[in-house]
This record gives C-alpha cells, sequence and structure tokens, in this order.
C-alpha cells in the first residue's frame, strides 16, 4: 500500500449517512451536521441511512437514540432503510480484527494514556491541536513483564492526500501526526475509528458529511479502509457552530441545549444560516426542505 490508498469508489449510486452519538438530544452544532448530509443526499438523488454510534457505551443516555430519532422526524427528516446500532456490531468488528491480524497489520500495546503523552513530549512531538502521536513503543513487542491494554493497527509511512468538498486539497502523514492509531480500546470497548470505518464499508456509503472537528480523522480512516478493501467515500466537512460565550464548539460535553422543536421551521432556518446560507422565504417544513435542497445543489453544481 502506498502513501496514499487507491481512491475505489463504490459503485451504485449516492450513499450518505446521519451517525450521532447518543449521549444526549441534538444541538444546534449537531443539526448543522445532520442537514448538510440530508440536503447533500436529496440533492444528489440519493439515500440517506441513520446510524447510531453507541459503542462508547459509560457515555451513553437511555433512550436519548430514540429521542434523536423523534428529534429528526419533527423537523421533516426522514431516513432510508432500517437503523443500525454499532452496540449490535461486534461480528462485524471482531471480523475486521482477524483480517488485520492475518495481514500482520495488528499489535497489542501496554502503553498508558501518560507513558504516550509523555514519550511525545521528551520527542517534541506534540501537536498544535493536543494530539498526542504514538511512538511505536509496543510496535515490535511487548517489553518483559507488560500485559496487552489495547489493540492497535500498523500503519504506512507517507502522506495521505485528499480533497475534501467543502475545504478542498488536504493531507496528512499519518504516521507521523497519529502514529499506529487503536482500534479496541484498554477497557475492551470499540474504538470510533475502526467502527466507523467498518460501518461505512459494509453500509455502502459512497459519501461522508460531517463537522469539521472530524477533519483530523479522515486520513486514518482513509488509510485504514484501504486496508480492509472498502472504498474509499467522499468527504465533507462542514463548518462547527461555535458557543458566542466561549468560544468552544457546540457539543454535548459543553451542555449544549437540546434543539427547540416547538418552532421547528426557526430551528432548521437558523442551521441553514449556520452552513453559510441566506434566510429563504418559506413558510412551513415541507416548502424549506425543497427549496434548500435546491440552493445546496446550485451551490454545489449537483445536477438534477
Amino acid at each position: 500500500m502506498g502513501a496514499t490508498p487507491p481512491c475505489k469508489q463504490a459503485a451504485g449510486g449516492y450513499v450518505g449517512r446521519f451517525a450521532p452519538s447518543p449521549s444526549g438530544p441534538l444541538h444546534n452544532g449537531s443539526l448543522v451536521a445532520a442537514m448538510a448530509s440530508w440536503l447533500d443526499a436529496r440533492a444528489h438523488q440519493g439515500r440517506w441511512l441513520l446510524r447510531i454510534e453507541d459503542v462508547d457505551t459509560p457515555r451513553m443516555i437511555p433512550g436519548a437514540d430514540h429521542c434523536i430519532m423523534q428529534q429528526l422526524q419533527t423537523l421533516g427528516m426522514r431516513w432510508d432503510g432500517d437503523v443500525i446500532w454499532q452496540s449490535r456490531r461486534e461480528a462485524a468488528y471482531l471480523d475486521a480484527l482477524a483480517r488485520l491480524r492475518a495481514q500482520g497489520r495488528l499489535y497489542p500495546c501496554a502503553c498508558t494514556r501518560r507513558e504516550i503523552a509523555d514519550a511525545a513530549s521528551a520527542a517534541g512531538r506534540l501537536g498544535d491541536n493536543g494530539e498526542r502521536p504514538y511512538l511505536g513503543m509496543c510496535r515490535h513487542g511487548l517489553a518483559p513483564g507488560r500485559s496487552a491494554r489495547a489493540w492497535r493497527v500498523r500503519v504506512d509511512p507517507g502522506t495521505v492526500h485528499f480533497t475534501d468538498r467543502w475545504l478542498g486539497p488536504q493531507q496528512q502523514d499519518v504516521e507521523t501526526d497519529v502514529g499506529d492509531f487503536v482500534l479496541r480500546r484498554a477497557d475492551g470497548l470499540w474504538a470510533y475509528q475502526l467502527a466507523v470505518v467498518v460501518d461505512d464499508g459494509e453500509q455502502g456509503i459512497t459519501d461522508i458529511v460531517r463537522g469539521a472537528d472530524l477533519l483530523t480523522s479522515t486520513a486514518r480512516q482513509i488509510q485504514l479502509a484501504g486496508l480492509l478493501g472498502y472504498p474509499i467515500p467522499r468527504y465533507m466537512h462542514v463548518p462547527l457552530v461555535l458557543d458566542p460565550a466561549t468560544g468552544l464548539k457546540l457539543s454535548k460535553q459543553n451542555h449544549a441545549p437540546a434543539l427547540d422543536l416547538t418552532q421547528p421551521l426557526a430551528t432548521l432556518m437558523h442551521a441553514w444560516r449556520a452552513l453559510g446560507f441566506e434566510t429563504l422565504s418559506v413558510t412551513d417544513v415541507a416548502t424549506f426542505w425543497s427549496t434548500a435542497t435546491a440552493r445546496w445543489a446550485a451551490r454545489w453544481h449537483i445536477a438534477r
């Protein structure tokens, strides 16, 4: 495998997805990502799937998944096909690990977060974004007396290049900036990076539209998809919604309030403006979606 995996696009039509974490109800920031992915799928006359990313079980809130589905439906967003829950996909992730192990790509790691951070700091390798690259301390075997805590994938050297549909050309040297990354965590839970790549690959996702906070995960996901033989989707990372008081992105961890569903049209319009569009002269939700879809298609030169 070279520096950049071959970009094998999936056959067939457009398939997009929205994949929220049920750690709470949707807020204005998550609605922006949902809206962009929905509009892009509908503008392409494609399918829009819903996947519940609930592998990080300590952070999940009971009932939040169904709350999210109700929020989407109230706002006029309908998904295609059955909803997928990651917590029910253990067999698929085990199979992916087995395939990587057969390639000699998987190895156990005994390092703690403190050890990883200390090693990166000592080497002058702490990233500006707080990334602490793993310097491969366990790459050639566990030290005597150490036990495996997590499982990592052995990445390739070289730069991964891709073009983001919103942000333009992007690149990252995964080995230098990230290092071999975790696929199964020390607590036994599946890492986001593995679950998302396996699910996108098996669901035939052709286009991923999501928030810009996940841009730095893209190169490692491209590498992992290549190792597992999945087609590489196109990517679009949309702007984040920031809290005007703190400057931080709106998130459940930062206690962002749930969406106001008492005025669905106003809530939708707020997200629409956050994507850089002007207010639409519409009076109901159905007309909002038909008009917004046409404007989105025109903005991105999508033939309809």
